[in-house]
C-alpha cells in the first residue's frame, strides 16, 4: 500500500479553488482523484479562510427581536419553576415538623385532612356575602 503525501502549496491550491466556488470540495477530490472521502474538506477547515461551509442566517428584525423574547420566556419559565420547587419542599419541611410537633405522622395528617378545602374556612360553614 503506498502512502501518497501531499505537498503544503498542493493542498492550498485546492482550497482555494473550492473557497473561490469553483468546485465543491468532492468536485475538487475527483478532480485530482484523491483517495480519502475527507481529505480535501479537511484541508479546508484546517488551511482554509473559514468560510467555506458556514451557514449564514439571514433574519428580519422582528424575527431576531422573536427569538430573544422566546428566550427571556423560557428563561422566566424556568426561575418560575425552579420558585415553585422551592416553595414546595419549603411546604413539606413545614409539614413534616408541624407532624412532629403534633406528634403525628405526616401520612396519618395527609389522611385526616384529605378532600378538605384549602381555603382556610372549616368545613360547613356557610359562606357569607
Amino acid at each position: 500500500m503506498n502512502i501518497i503525501r501531499y505537498s503544503q502549496g498542493f493542498k492550498m491550491q485546492l482550497v482555494r479553488e473550492v473557497e473561490a466556488g469553483e468546485r465543491s470540495a468532492c468536485a475538487v477530490q475527483r478532480k485530482y482523484n484523491i483517495k480519502g472521502t475527507h481529505t480535501v474538506l479537511r484541508w479546508v477547515r484546517q488551511y482554509g479562510s473559514g468560510r467555506y461551509g458556514k451557514v449564514i442566517r439571514v433574519e428580519q428584525a422582528d424575527e431576531v427581536n422573536e427569538a430573544t423574547q422566546l428566550r427571556r420566556q423560557l428563561r422566566q419559565a424556568k426561575e418560575a419553576l425552579a420558585d415553585a420547587h422551592m416553595e414546595l419542599a419549603l411546604e413539606k419541611a413545614f409539614l413534616a415538623v408541624a407532624c412532629e410537633q403534633m406528634g403525628q405522622t405526616e401520612e396519618a395528617f395527609k389522611k385526616k385532612h384529605a378532600g378538605q378545602r384549602r381555603t382556610g374556612r372549616s368545613r360547613g360553614t356557610p359562606s357569607s356575602k
